[in-house]
């Protein structure tokens, strides 16, 4: 019987056949491997009563990482940190269920960003995210792309050289993110998917939002027509 580990299938239904037998498997129960390529691998927890998505982006040459999104259960989420090299965490919005790890990856070290609108939204942070700049994850280039409309300072993160797109609470499979919460904006979250992201990326990326399955832009973008008439 051979000792060389099986390469791992990814969780995503947007994933391609993995033939690398050298991805790290963290011993978080929950976690998976979603997606990869040659540059880069993401790594999926579901977390808390509202099962939102914790992504980490991997760098598959330095093997440094992102956590996009500390949501809650920060037991596993340190776990996980540990496991994959991570060097910092980011967050797409300030609403409180994607936020209750945050004090706990703070004090174990871990930097924590989000836009200057959503700030006073978390009980503290290190770093403010801008739009269109350009975040090293490793290797990786990691692309801000600011989508307000679901709160004030949302933010999308584009992963330069692979069709990716995190699109925290902005976009999902079906439609828009809510609007309904304080500082929400069903016009102003519309002009972000239509222009932001439908006019700017190609129809294959893979959004990966922070609540449910992934989608594709190419999926998404002909109802757009429909959500707007719709309202929601």
């Amino acid at each position: 019987m051979s000792d060389t580990p099986s390469p791992t299938r990814p969780t995503s239904p947007h994933a391609g056949p993995c033939h690398h037998v050298d991805h790290p498997r963290p011993a978080v129960p929950g976690v998976s491997l979603h997606w990869c390529d040659e540059q880069a691998e993401i790594h999926r927890i579901v977390v808390g009563d509202y099962e939102n998505n914790v992504f980490v982006l991997r760098c598959r040459q330095t093997g440094e990482s992102t956590l996009i999104d500390a949501a809650n259960e920060h037991d596993k989420l340190l776990e996980l940190c540990r496991a994959l090299d991570v060097r910092s965490v980011l967050e797409t919005h300030g609403h409180w269920d994607h936020i209750q790890a945050v004090p706990a990856v703070r004090e174990a070290g871990y930097r924590v960003a989000v836009t200057a609108e959503d700030a006073a939204m978390l009980p503290s942070y290190d770093d403010v995210l801008e739009d269109e700049s350009v975040l090293e994850v490793g290797r990786l280039r990691l692309h801000t792309m600011c989508t307000p409309g679901h709160t004030p300072g949302s933010v999308c993160f584009r992963l330069e050289g692979s069709p990716i797109l995190f699109s925290g609470d902005t976009l999902f499979p079906g439609g828009p993110g809510a609007t309904s919460f304080e500082g929400g904006d069903f016009e102003t979250i519309i002009g972000s998917i239509d222009r932001r992201l439908f006019a700017l990326l190609p129809a294959d990326t893979i959004v990966m939002p922070g609540h449910g399955s992934d989608t594709t832009i190419g999926t998404e973008q002909p109802s757009l027509d429909e959500w707007m008439t719709r309202g929601w």
